[in-house]
C-alpha cells in the first residue's frame, strides 16, 4: 500500500516537470561541426564544458564578435534556409562539445560583446531560421576557444 501511495505521489510530479519543461523528447538545439567535432548550444548548464556570457559593455568583452551584411567579408557564416543542410552532421559522439549561454560570466568564461560595427575578433554573417546572432555567436567563441587563432571551417 506505501508503494501504491509514493507512486501516486510521484506521477503528478512528474507530469508537472513535463509540462513546465514544454516538451517530452529531445529539442534540437543549434549545433555545427568543426572537424570531427561537434559543438552544441545547451540549456542545460551542469553539462556544458564550456559557458559563454554577453555584455553590452565592451570594456567588460573578453571576445567581440560583430554582425555582418556581407558573407563574403565574415569570418563565420550561417545561412540554414535551404534544402542542403547536413542533417546529421552534430549527431551525438563522445567528441561533442556542449555550449551554454550564462546569465553572467562563469570561471573565467568568455564574454561576448555582439555589434553591427567596431573592432571585432570574429565577423559573423547570419541569415537563419533556427538560429539567432547570439546562438552563433556563442557557437563560434565556443567552439574555438581561443579567439587568436582563426577557425578554418565548420558546417550545421
Amino acid at each position: 500500500m506505501l508503494r501504491f501511495k509514493i507512486l501516486a505521489s510521484v506521477v503528478p510530479l512528474l507530469a508537472a516537470a513535463v509540462v513546465a519543461r514544454g516538451e517530452i523528447g529531445p529539442v534540437s538545439q543549434p549545433c555545427i561541426a568543426v572537424g570531427d567535432t561537434s559543438v552544441e548550444l545547451t540549456s542545460l548548464f551542469w553539462t556544458a564544458r564550456v559557458h559563454v556570457a554577453f555584455t553590452d559593455d565592451p570594456s567588460r568583452a573578453t571576445v567581440r564578435v560583430q554582425l555582418t551584411d556581407d558573407a563574403d567579408a565574415a569570418d563565420f557564416a550561417v545561412v540554414d534556409d535551404g534544402l542542403g543542410s547536413e542533417t546529421d552532421s552534430c549527431q551525438a559522439n563522445p567528441a561533442n562539445r556542449l555550449i551554454t549561454i550564462a546569465a553572467e560570466p562563469v570561471d573565467g568564461g568568455p564574454v561576448i560583446y555582439l555589434s553591427s560595427d567596431g573592432s571585432a575578433d570574429y565577423r559573423i554573417f547570419v541569415r537563419s531560421k533556427t538560429f539567432s546572432p547570439r546562438e552563433a555567436a556563442a557557437l563560434i567563441v565556443g567552439a574555438h576557444g581561443d579567439h587568436t587563432r582563426p577557425l578554418q571551417a565548420a558546417s550545421l
